[in-house]
Formats: C-alpha cells, structure tokens, sequence
C-alpha cells in the first residue's frame, strides 16, 4: 500500500533507497508466507504385503512409502489381535492381505479390515491362540521401502529340547540332554502368572516340559558312548532370501533342502541327532540361531550358504571359520559382511533386544572354538572337493556373527555360487543336493572320530 502511492520514478533513473528497501520488505514477507500454507494430507502407499506363518512365529509385512505409526492390544474371548494404523486408507493391497492368511497358519484364523477412523485403518486378526505380538518398523534397505512388521508369537513358546529329543536314543547310548528333561519335569517351574511376552525369540523362559524319553541312569557309565547334537543353520529366510540366482533360485530355498537331507543323514545314525535352527521359510535373527545351538547343547554348528559375487564367473566352493584378529582375505571380509547384514534385511525388533546380553554373546568366543572350528573345516574341504571345485583350499576365517558360539565348533559353508548359471543349475539338482549333504555327513563323522567329544560340564551328576 505504502509502495503504490509513491510518485513513479522517472523513465531511467535508478530507485530511491527507500523504495529498494520497501520492495525488499515486501519479498521478504512474501517468502515468509509461503512455507505456512496448508498442504493436503496424502495416505501412505501400500506398495506390497506378505504373510511368513511358520510353527515358531508368524510375520506378517507390510511394505510402504513412507513410515507410518501403529499401535496394538490383544482381546480375549475369543482370542483376538487388534492393530490400528495411522496414514492409510482401505485399499485394494489391504483386501489382498486378507486373501494371504493360509489355512494352515498356527496363529492366525481370519483377518478383517476397516476405515476405523479418517487416515486410520484397522486391522483385526481373529487367532487360533493366544499371542505375545511385537510391532515394529523398519527403514528402507536393500530392494525394500519402509516396512510395518507384525510378528505374532506363541504366549508360551516351545522350547527347543523338546524338539530335538524326538529322536529317542538307545540304551547303550548316553544322553545328557534327556537327564536335564527328565530334571525339569521332577522340579517344574510353577507360576502364578502367565509369563511375559518374549523380548527376544530363544530368550524367553521354557515352560514346564512334559516327561522326556527313556535315558539312561544319570551318570554315565565308562565306555557309553555320547549322543551328539549337531546344530544345522540354513541360512536366510522369510523377508531375507538371500542371494538370487539369474533362474530366480532363491538362496533360501535351497539351502533349507540341502539342510533337510544332511538332518536325515545324521538322524539315521545311531549316537547322532540333528536340529534346525529354521525348518521352514521364516527369518532367524543372528544371534538367535546361535542361541538355539547352545540351548541344545549342541557338539557342532553348520550353517549352510549359497554364496553369489558381482561376476558370474565366479565359482566354487568355500568353507569358513571365525577369526578374531581380522579376515584372511578381501573377500571373506565382504562375505562376512554381507552374511552379517541378514538382520537389516530380514528385520529384527531392536527395541526389543538386549544388546548387552547379544555383545556379551558375541565377545565370548574363544581359540579352542576357533581351532575345532578349522578342523571341522579341513575335513568338509577335503570331501566337498569330490564333487566340486573349491573356491578356496584352506578354510577362511572372518568376524561371521552367526560363528561366535563361544563353546560349539562352527562353521558356514558356502556350497557353491548361486550366481554362477552352471552351478546354480546343480545346486537346482536333487542328486547334487544329495552329494552335498554326504560330503558333509562324511565330514561329520571324521573330525568327530578324530576329535572324540569331551563330557561337558552339567553332563554328570
């Protein structure tokens, strides 16, 4: 206003400067302005949804655009799961969700959902049982956006012991794990209340056990040979597949096949049983597949891999180890990292986690487990080079997180490469599958005829 009833300048001539300062004046409010206007609110986009029902858990995803806020509580009478969603609206994704819960879901009966409330929708999971949910988000990694993770626990979880002890062993054979079984059962853990909800999967506290197999008295007689327990790691799984081969074989896939017939392998002999750390297509935190060894007291840990490289040339096979002191090459450092980035993708709750109790973990490892570690390693080396080229004929060592049982040999082995065409066509074939798993059976049952296994301490009473 004040600018307009100034007289206008003459034809050429420069502005006073008080009338460059007024124009200013007005730019500058003007700039001012223009971040305050309103801006219409858009819901997020739902760019994909998947559902992981497996015995231990089930994971139901939901993939976005942008990172939304969820808040949860469960009902009772009939068990029910209720998640309320802030910055959606119903869309055909979510009616898609529906059409994914399986039939055979160990949590999930139905699922229903509703515009509760304007930019809120309502999901809610009508369940088999009962349910200790955890719901997270997840940033943007790898070929995913951001992620709404629902992960529908067991109230009370299996605990692992009973699973492993299906085998039933003979009389001649010693079996500390069933004694600790047989303990429990005499001395049961009784609660008034039920317990909390697990803050990490393989952490939570083991309910009462039912009664064990048959086992032999509690100490164990001279010259009773030992059970063995051997800890079978597949490698990835559900959100993670792992490497992708350019027929579209999913690292995931095979190696859970591979892992299933080294268990029958060890299962059909007579002082050995196996136990997966995954059975089925569903994510296992690092950590949590270590944890689970040791919860089985298991004599040995194999986690089997299918590895994959930039160039397609690439070929081989490769077994490793942990190393405390750096990696022994470039390229078993990569490995170790990408292998070690299986958490970021498969998605771990880190509110949830107790990262002391994890670094506690990770830092106990020690030279005796190192040193069995490439013992066992020398011994797959030398069978896996019957049926294929080896990558490497030493066994690498690298900071692998998956490795660092303080008290378990381990090893990971790198079958072949999933990204080579000609051996992702035999790591496809069954008859190689098979060749792989008797490699390492053989491999098994060489360093443990080399390297009888000590009684651990809690063995005998």
């Amino acid at each position: 206003m004040v600018e307009r009833d100034c007289p206008p300048a003459p034809v050429g001539a420069l502005p006073s400067a008080g009338a460059t300062r007024r124009r200013l004046i007005s730019v500058a409010a003007t700039l001012l302005v223009l971040p305050v206007l309103p801006r219409l609110a858009q819901a997020a986009t739902i760019l994909a949804v998947r559902t992981w029902p497996a015995d231990e858990y089930t994971r139901v995803t939901l993939e976005l655009d942008s990172e939304l806020k969820a808040e949860q509580f469960t009902l009772e009478n009939p068990h029910r799961l209720v998640v309320d969603i802030e910055g959606l609206t119903i869309s055909a994704a979510l009616n898609d969700l529906v059409s994914k819960v399986r039939p055979d879901d160990p949590y999930i009966q139905s699922l229903r959902v509703a515009q509760n409330r304007p930019n809120v929708v309502r999901l809610v999971f009508d369940l088999k049982q009962p349910v200790a949910p955890q719901v997270f988000t997840l940033k943007p990694v790898a070929d995913y956006q951001y992620r709404l993770v629902l992960d529908l626990y067991p109230k009370i979880a299996q605990d692992p012991l009973i699973a492993i002890l299906n085998k039933q062993s003979g009389p001649d054979v010693d079996d500390p794990l069933a004694r600790i079984l047989e303990d429990i059962q005499r001395n049961p853990v009784t609660r008034a209340d039920p317990p909390e909800p697990p803050r990490v999967r393989g952490q939570q506290p083991a309910p009462p056990l039912p009664t064990a197999p048959k086992s032999p008295p509690a100490t164990a007689s001279r010259g009773k040979q030992r059970m063995l327990t051997i800890a079978l790691d597949p490698g990835h799984g559900g959100e993670d597949p792992g490497a992708i081969g350019s027929s579209g074989l999913r690292e995931k896939d095979v190696v859970l096949r591979i892992a299933r017939r080294l268990k029958a392998l060890i299962d059909s002999q007579p002082y050995m049983r196996a136990y997966l750390t995954r059975d089925d297509d569903y994510f296992v935190p690092l950590h949590v597949r270590v944890q689970k060894a040791r919860r089985v007291h298991a004599d040995l840990f194999i986690s089997i891999h299918a590895d994959a490289w930039v160039k397609p040339s690439a070929n081989g096979s490769s077994v490793f180890a942990l190393s405390q002191r750096g990696a022994t090459s470039a390229q078993a450092r990569w490995m170790a990292d990408k292998e070690n980035a299986a958490d970021l993708i498969g998605g771990v709750n880190l509110g949830s986690h107790d990262r002391q109790v994890a670094k506690v973990l990770l830092d106990l490892s020690t030279t005796a487990q190192i040193n069995d570690s490439l013992k066992v390693g020398n011994a797959f080396l030398d069978e896996i080079k019957k049926i294929n080229r080896l990558h490497k004929n030493s066994v690498e060592q690298a900071g692998f997180a998956v490795l660092k049982a303080p008290d378990i040999p381990s090893v990971l082995v790198e079958t072949a490469f999933i990204s080579n065409p000609q051996e992702e066509a035999l790591l496809k074939s069954t008859s190689h599958q098979d060749k792989l798993a008797q490699a390492m059976m053989t491999g098994i049952q060489r360093y443990f005829t080399a390297n009888p296994p000590l009684a651990r301490l809690g063995d005998l009473s």
